[in-house]
């Protein structure tokens, strides 16, 4: 699919968590010819896949998945890494004729992707050490108390408990004295030459709501605690990233002894609510994104964004 002008059209279909924003995907992806390209920074790891709602291979209809388990638990997979595989993948599936449909919540990923991501200052090991050591002696959410001062739209979309991405925002700060967010207006994507027709999916509070602690629900029954004592038992030291996401964190806390089940649960739904409210305060603030106040699984959701599809095929 393109343009009349000539350019390669790309679907993004982003928004906050548990608004069917995968099914949404697959049921466009089926109708219009198009493959699937995750943008969901857990859920590129091998083995995390119940807590990041994988869809299951039997369910795909067929539909290729791109940028799913393409990295081991223990290797550092960046945003900028990212940009650079999804790029590559976008064209592929363009080559082959096919619509690419980007889909995921984490917006970092997004925006590196469709915006671009600058480059950033090397890794400097004894500025990480230094934060690390705050981290250990302070507790994390100093870490970033420190980068709401500094940088309070990153702040808003890193979890107080992400100490990795914390120190990576802080240390951009400190190495360049501007804020994380201040760079990114100056990159360019690596497929300015696609126009990219984004559709973010927002429900009703309450809604949502229902529709988190359903997820839960449905992550324990389908084994979560089970995955994660099995990764253990596979050597995946407990300290990794993937471990330190929604879900998986608090999982892992209550398989320690921290708490029980039911307050897991509940502490896995308050934490993807503040996710959710974090994801759709960063996703409002992207260019020439289409809200559909809807679930994706909605036939109606899907012939909307058709009928958006066919409108960019027409632009020019």
């Amino acid at each position: 699919m393109q343009t009349t002008d000539g350019r390669p059209l790309l679907l993004a279909v982003v928004g906050p968590t548990a608004t069917g924003k995968s099914a949404l995907a697959l049921s466009v992806a089926t109708q219009v010819g198009g493959e699937i390209i995750n943008c969901d920074s857990t859920a590129v790891y091998r083995g995390f896949d119940i807590g990041t709602d994988k869809v299951p291979r039997s369910q795909r209809c067929g539909i290729p998945h791109h940028l799913i388990d393409v990295a081991e638990p223990t290797e550092v997979y960046s945003a900028a890494r990212y940009s650079r595989d999804a790029a590559q993948v976008v064209r592929e599936v363009t080559a082959r004729g096919c619509l690419p449909v980007v889909v995921g919540g984490t917006g970092l990923y997004y925006r590196a992707l469709t915006r671009g991501l600058f480059p950033g200052p090397g890794r400097d090991p004894a500025l990480r050490a230094r934060l690390s050591r705050v981290a250990r002696r302070r507790g994390v959410e100093t870490l970033h108390r420190l980068l709401r001062r500094h940088d309070p739209e990153s702040a808003q979309r890193i979890q107080p408990r992400d100490e990795k991405r914390l120190i990576r925002a802080l240390e951009v700060y400190l190495l360049t004295g501007r804020p994380l967010t201040d760079h990114f207006a100056s990159t360019r994507s690596p497929i300015a030459d696609y126009a990219v027709v984004t559709v973010g999916l927002q429900l009703a509070g309450n809604e949502l709501e229902a529709r988190i602690v359903r997820r839960v629900d449905q992550q324990f029954a389908d084994g979560l605690l089970d995955e994660i004592r099995g990764l253990l038992v596979a050597g995946v030291p407990p300290d990794v990233g993937p471990f330190g996401g929604l879900v998986y964190r608090q999982a892992l806390e209550h398989l320690r002894g921290v708490r029980d089940e039911a307050a897991t649960r509940e502490l896995i739904v308050r934490g993807n609510r503040r996710y959710a409210r974090r994801q759709l305060i960063w996703f409002r603030k992207e260019p020439n994104l289409q809200w559909l106040r809807a679930p994706g699984e909605r036939l109606a959701t899907c012939e909307a964004v058709r009928r958006l599809l066919e409108t960019s095929c027409r632009s020019s």
